[in-house]
C-alpha cells in the first residue's frame, strides 16, 4: 500500500516510509492510495472471529507488504492484550469502554501498535529515531508507555504546563529511560505547532530522524478502526441503526471509525461530540471552517482549536459537504453541561464517566432527540480516575484508584520547561 500527501497527491510513501516520517515533506498528512472494502463474508462471519482476527483483516491492506503477515499478527496480538467491554446505559444508549489498557486511555491501542511497527522497522537499523509528539492529555502517557524501552527509539513529548491532569502528567513525566517530557508554557496548539515546525526545519532533520506519534501518524491513526468493529460484532444482532458518538479533539478517533465504515462496516452515522472547542460543529452548521485558539475545559484532551485529522475526514467524503453532513453530526457542550451529564449518569445509571465520556453521552442524547430509532454508542475514552478531582467533586463520591494509576502516583516528576520553538530546537540539536 502506498500513501499520498493530502497537500500533493504526487508525494507518495510506503507504509514504512509514512510511519517513519510521520508527516509528508510538504507538511501534508498521509492518506491511503486506495481503500478496498472487506468481503461480505467478513461481516457475515464476524461473530466467529476473535479480536485479533478482526483487526488483522481490517488493517492488513494498509500495511502490506512492509510487515509480513506473521509479524503483523503478533503485533496485533500484543497490541490488543486487554478488554474492550460494552456497558448498557439504557435502551437507546451504550458505552464502549476503551480504558482498560496500561495507561487507561483509548490511545493505548494506537500507541502500542505504532511502537511495535516502528520497533520492527528499526530492528536492524543502527540509526536512532526520535518520536516527537504533542499531547493535550492522554497521548503522552500512551506513547510513553508504548515506546518505553523500544530499541533505537527516543521519545520527546511536549505538553502544555498546567493544562493536563495530575495523573496524566505523572504518566508522561515519570518513566525515564528513552522518554523525555518537555513542559511548554502555552496551550496544546502551541505544542502541536512546534512539532509541525520541527518536522520542516532542515537544521533538525539533517541532524536526526524525526517521526510523530500523534494521530497524524498512520500507524497511530488506523488501528483505532479495530474497536469500532468490536462494537459492531457485539451489537449487529441486536440493533439495526448503530450510531457512534465520539468525544472529539484532534479528530483521529472518529476519522478511524469512518475508515472502518469505508471498509464496509455498516455504521449508520457518526456524532462528533465536542466541548467548547467547536470548530467542526460550527463548520457543519455554517460550511465555514475557522480554526481558532483552543479554550481550556475539564475535558482537556479535546481542547484543540485546529484539529489536524479533519482534512482526512474531508478526503474520505471527497470534500463533498452534503456527503459529510449525511454521515456526521456535530454538537458542542459546556463544562456545566458536562458536569450535569456526569451527575445524571451516576445518579440514574450508577455509571461513573470521565468528562470526555460525558460529552459523548450528551452527543448521544442530542442526536436521539430527532433519531429515536437509533442505538447510540458513546466511546468512553479514559478511566474516570485520570480526572480524579473533577470526577469526585462532580459526582460526590470517592473513586478507587486502579493499579495502573497507583503505580505512577508516588513517582517523581521529571520535565524540562520550554517556552518557544527556539527552546525546542536547541534541545533537539543538543540531544
Amino acid at each position: 500500500m502506498n500513501f499520498y500527501s493530502l497537500n500533493n497527491k504526487s508525494n507518495k510513501a510506503t507504509f514504512k516510509e509514512a510511519v517513519i516520517r510521520g508527516i509528508a515533506p510538504d507538511k501534508g498528512l498521509y492518506f491511503p492510495e486506495s481503500i478496498t472494502p472487506l468481503p461480505k463474508s467478513f461481516l457475515e462471519n464476524i461473530d466467529t472471529l476473535s479480536h485479533t482476527e478482526i483487526a488483522f483483516e481490517a488493517i492488513k491492506q494498509f500495511v502490506e507488504p512492509d510487515i509480513p503477515e506473521t509479524v503483523l499478527k503478533e503485533i496485533i496480538h500484543e497490541t490488543l492484550s486487554f478488554d474492550f467491554p460494552i456497558v448498557n446505559i439504557n435502551n437507546q444508549i451504550s458505552t464502549l469502554e476503551l480504558f482498560h489498557g496500561p495507561t487507561m486511555a483509548f490511545k493505548d491501542v494506537g500507541a502500542r501498535f505504532m511502537a511495535r511497527c516502528l520497533g520492527y522497522f528499526n530492528k536492524d537499523n543502527t540509526n536512532e529515531v526520535t518520536v516527537l509528539v504533542a499531547t493535550s492529555g492522554d497521548t503522552g502517557g500512551a506513547v510513553a508507555n508504548g515506546f518505553l524501552g523500544v530499541k533505537g527509539v527516543n521519545v520527546v513529548i511536549l505538553y502544555p504546563s498546567g493544562k493536563v491532569s495530575d495523573i496524566q502528567e505523572k504518566q508522561l513525566t515519570t518513566l525515564g529511560q528513552n522518554i523525555t517530557a518537555l513542559e511548554v508554557d502555552g496551550v496544546f496548539d502551541d505544542c502541536q505547532d512546534m512539532v509541525k515546525q520541527a518536522f520542516l526545519d532542515t537544521d533538525i532533520t539533517k541532524h536526526k530522524q524525526l517521526t510523530s506519534a500523534n494521530s497524524i501518524n498512520v500507524a497511530r491513526w488506523l488501528p483505532q478502526m479495530f474497536y469500532f468493529m468490536f462494537a459492531y460484532k457485539a451489537f449487529h444482532n441486536k440493533h439495526q441503526d448503530i450510531v457512534f458518538s465520539v468525544p472529539s479533539g484532534n479528530f483521529g478517533n472518529i476519522c478511524a471509525g469512518m475508515m472502518a465504515q469505508q471498509l464496509g462496516l455498516p455504521i449508520k452515522h457518526f456524532i462528533a461530540s465536542n466541548n467548547e472547542n467547536n470548530v467542526v460543529t460550527n463548520y457543519l452548521n455554517s460550511q465555514s471552517y475557522n480554526p481558532k485558539p483552543s479554550v481550556q475545559t475539564i475535558s482537556n484532551a479535546m481542547d484543540v482549536g485546529n484539529p489536524s485529522n479533519f482534512v482526512r475526514i474531508l478526503e474520505i467524503y471527497n470534500n463533498n459537504f452534503q456527503t459529510l453532513k449525511d454521515n456526521l453530526s456535530g454538537f458542542s457542550f459546556s463544562d456545566v453541561q458536562t458536569r450535569v451529564a456526569m451527575k445524571e449518569l451516576y445518579t440514574n445509571y450508577n455509571y461513573i464517566a470521565d468528562p470526555h465520556g460525558a460529552v459523548g453521552y450528551l452527543g448521544c442524547k442530542a442526536f436521539l432527540e430527532n433519531n429515536p430509532q437509533s442505538h447510540c454508542v458513546f466511546l468512553e475514552t479514559a478511566h474516570p480516575t485520570k480526572f480524579l478531582d473533577v470526577v469526585e467533586e462532580t459526582v460526590n463520591t470517592q473513586v478507587t484508584l486502579p493499579k495502573q494509576i497507583q503505580d505512577v502516583m508516588g513517582k517523581d516528576k521529571h520535565s524540562i520547561k520550554i517556552a518557544t520553538y527556539g527552546d525546542l530546537k536547541k534541545f533537539l540539536l543538543m540531544n
